[in-house]
């Protein structure tokens, strides 16, 4: 297996971008807050290079693929994001960014991430033409300076990984970046199943 070429980094880029943009839109709803998410940016990064934006704490949320896919990506937040957003999820003002990240942050967030993500699954689907299902989320709040937990969240010792980073703002309230991360065989099978549609 190589590396990908332009034309697939663009092909990615083109799926994320839409079923993410899918995903966005159901936030909306859940936030009742506009929700805009830039063009993704795509690149390929050594796994070593995934955290290397993110200070102290930051939350991954794990998604297996069951049906049309084979494997798994993981999308990071960071932690004062996601208290914010569980806020706003609550009929709050999503002024709440300070401290710990506990389990009904986490919970909140985790259906919010499953509804996002079942609505990205269907866009895929239909841009791949094949049908596309995921597990339920598994969040895990992972303190940057310990990689081992992140480490173990693959099923792959691949090296290699795509990043695709998107800006996400809710209105005037959270300008941030959202990263989505998955190994580069998973980006080649997506590619290939884009290309049969």
């Amino acid at each position: 297996m190589g590396e990908l070429t332009k034309t697939q980094l663009d092909e990615l880029g083109e799926i994320a971008n839409i079923s993410m943009g899918n995903a966005a839109t159901n936030l909306n709803l859940m936030v009742n807050k506009r929700v805009d998410i830039t063009t993704p940016h795509v690149e390929i990064i050594n796994r070593s290079e995934a955290l290397d934006a993110y200070e102290k704490t930051c939350i991954f949320v794990q998604v297996h693929y069951v049906k049309g896919l084979s494997g798994n990506n993981v999308f990071i937040l960071k932690a004062p994001d996601v208290l914010c957003l569980t806020d706003l999820m609550m009929g709050g003002d999503g002024s709440n960014r300070e401290g710990e990240v506990t389990d009904l942050h986490l919970s909140a967030i985790s259906e919010a991430m499953n509804q996002m993500m079942g609505k990205a699954a269907a866009s895929m689907a239909t841009m791949l033409n094949t049908l596309v299902d995921i597990s339920t989320p598994e969040l895990y709040s992972i303190d940057v300076e310990s990689v081992k937990h992140f480490e173990k969240m693959f099923e792959s010792e691949k090296e290699k990984f795509v990043r695709i980073s998107f800006r996400m703002t809710v209105e005037d309230i959270i300008d941030s970046t959202m990263v989505q991360l998955y190994p580069l065989d998973f980006a080649f099978d997506m590619c290939e199943k884009f290309n049969l549609k």
